[in-house]
């Protein structure tokens, strides 16, 4: 089994600090396998606002996988925007846009859906989708295959359908094809797990997303600072969900969720069944 935290929407520039310490000695405690960060780890894309994320980050167990947001790309300046969109986020975060960490038990590749073409929404593209299938190829079936980015797949059926990664449905079809067993992503500030199986009938085959809330912003929107802890082995997952406590002043567990492949489809699984392994 491998334990993944789950962080998104740091939002350096635009953070409570007062999370910031209950949330490290957190994550350190439960001594994740992996730390993935699913985008917008600034607020306006300021080089203090990107130091300060890496000095946070520098702070946090490894290896990490971290993806850029649509906040991570200027938004004023527009000669930055155009032509240098990510290059603060490369010269304090990463180098490596499309990151990638694989071990005996988990493949977690990250992918750049921040374009600087548009002001909150993302896209992915064929030339990335084929890589994704690249990587993949070969590895063994019990081996459980993540895709990070920051713009989700699947969304709550209250928000707004813009707000979904751009050529969607060309990318399902091809992780169909390669097997891509669960989709991270952020974006909203807002938690949700579901099947990819309502949003994109494919036959013999749905993927898990998992969407992270903000971990750190002061914007909320209606849901309190929260984060994911995913238990990942072949076939099955749990996903807990922590959120910021106020008057504890501490993050705690507010919900855990069940799922489990059958064939090529997951799906929620009641307690009984999880252990069952039915």
């Amino acid at each position: 089994m491998r334990t993944i935290v789950h962080l998104s929407d740091l939002h350096f520039g635009k953070v409570d600090e007062e999370l910031l310490e209950p949330l490290r000695t957190l994550v350190t405690n439960i001594a994740p396998d992996v730390v993935v960060v699913s985008g917008d780890l600034t607020q306006r894309a300021k080089s203090e606002q990107f130091e300060a994320a890496r000095d946070y980050l520098d702070s946090l167990p490894g290896p990490q996988i971290i993806v850029p947001g649509n906040h991570d790309i200027s938004l004023y300046n527009v000669f930055r925007r155009f032509f240098q969109p990510l290059d603060r986020y490369k010269r304090y975060i990463t180098t490596d846009l499309d990151p990638i960490h694989i071990d005996d038990e988990i493949a977690v590749l990250g992918v750049n859906t921040a374009r600087s073409l548009t002001f909150k929404d993302g896209r992915v593209n064929e030339e990335q989708v084929a890589k994704i299938r690249q990587q993949l190829s070969g590895l063994p079936k019990h081996i459980t295959r993540i895709v990070v980015t920051h713009h989700p797949f699947d969304l709550p059926h209250t928000e707004d359908e813009d707000d979904l990664v751009d050529r969607a449905p060309m990318a399902m079809k091809e992780f169909a094809e390669c097997g891509v067993d669960l989709l991270l992503a952020g974006h909203l500030h807002l938690s949700h797990s579901n099947s990819t199986a309502d949003r994109y009938p494919i036959s013999e085959y749905a993927a898990l997303v998992v969407q992270a809330g903000t971990a750190t912003s002061t914007r909320g929107r209606g849901e309190v600072n929260s984060f994911n802890v995913l238990r990942a082995e072949s076939g099955k997952v749990e996903v807990d969900r922590y959120g910021w406590d106020v008057l504890g002043k501490q993050f705690s567990l507010m919900k855990t969720e069940k799922f489990m492949r059958s064939g090529e489809v997951w799906a929620a699984h009641t307690d009984g069944m999880f252990a069952a392994g039915i």
